[in-house]
């Protein structure tokens, strides 16, 4: 039991430092390269749907149904909203007619 408290408490730090670190690198990113770096982050997400996918294919249980499908659900907005504004970025690279 002790060792299960250990590894949940590590993991927890671990997601701490991992915010502090986010936080702290997207705060020094020039915003004239924030949109072509966000918007290749969220082509990760693409990996995150297909994770949720095989693993919603391999629960047994509602709940990792439940949360399978939430994360196909908002990966999916997450991709789609990094290439609805890829491209509206690049529409403002275009010469005007």
């Amino acid at each position: 039991m002790l060792e299960f408290i250990n590894n949940n408490l590590q993991l927890i730090y671990l997601i701490i430092l991992m915010i502090f670190v986010g936080i702290e690198l997207i705060g020094h990113v020039p915003s004239v390269l924030h949109t072509p770096l966000m918007s290749g982050a969220n082509a990760i997400h693409g990996v995150v749907i297909i994770g949720s996918i095989i693993v919603m294919g391999q629960a047994h249980e509602i709940v990792s149904l439940i949360l399978g499908f939430f994360a196909v659900v908002l990966g999916t907005l997450n991709v789609v909203g990094g290439f609805v504004v890829t491209d509206r970025m690049l529409e403002m690279f275009k010469k005007k007619k």
